[in-house]
């Protein structure tokens, strides 16, 4: 599976992206400074990093000139509301292999993340299974819905993102390390570990009844989908 960084400050957007992201195949992992990001690219591997410009800590022009100096094989993407041309000529003068202004269209940036992805030799992802189904929980991760018997549930954006990242990794742990990189930031900066002990929670009284048990805690490591694959 080929990993995504996506470096983005504004939360939602981050949300929204490796959402998408996450369902199209890719795995995505998610940084809102770029202090995290240079700890990231420095530890892990990626295919694309997909960089803001405007960053907290600074900016992602600069963020560019350091990856291309060090991985000069990694592709880069800037996804910015900074539309002026010469931000644009910047951005491709700097290496990256496309310049994509807020807002914007997310079939067609998955379309792009292909396309430079393709041209970078890198092989595309197999699709990910959008529906999830026992016969008494029904999870659709294309259209947001879920029903549990004959109840439709209300599921948030973030719970409909740890359902799926559960469920495609079906009987294996997950630490709680891995879902906040998944969901939020790791380094705690928009979010803390007792959040995600609330929101596992709040999903469990969604989903689960005394005879239909999907997730199970495996204390001090996290949690494993015991629902079995789609």
């Amino acid at each position: 599976m080929e990993r995504i960084l996506v470096v983005e400050d504004d939360l939602a957007l981050s949300t929204g992206l490796c959402f998408e992201l996450d369902n199209a195949g890719y795995l995505t992992v998610a940084a809102y400074n770029c202090a995290k990001a240079r700890y990231l690219l420095e530890h892990e591997q990626f295919s694309l990093a997909l960089l803001d410009v405007n960053l907290p800590d600074g900016n992602g022009f600069d963020l560019c000139r350091e990856i291309k100096a060090q991985k000069p094989e990694l592709p880069v993407i800037f996804l910015t509301a900074n539309d002026l041309e010469r931000d644009v000529l910047s951005g491709f003068d700097m290496g990256a292999e496309d310049y994509v202004t807020k807002p914007f269209n997310m079939q067609i940036l998955l379309r792009r993340v292909e396309v430079v992805l393709r041209r970078a030799g890198v092989k595309q992802p197999a699709p990910q299974a959008d529906r999830w189904s026992d016969g008494w929980l029904t999870l659709d991760f294309s259209a947001l819905t879920a029903q549990r018997g004959e109840e439709k549930l209300v599921i948030t954006p973030n719970e409909y993102k740890l359902l799926k990242t559960l469920t495609e990794h079906s009987g294996q742990i997950l630490t709680r390390q891995v879902l906040l990189e998944r969901l939020w930031d790791s380094g705690g900066n928009f979010i803390d570990d007792h959040t995600l002990t609330v929101t596992m929670n709040r999903l469990r009284a969604k989903i689960e009844d005394d005879t239909h048990p999907y997730i199970k805690t495996v204390r001090g490591m996290g949690y494993i989908w015991t629902g079995g694959k789609p």
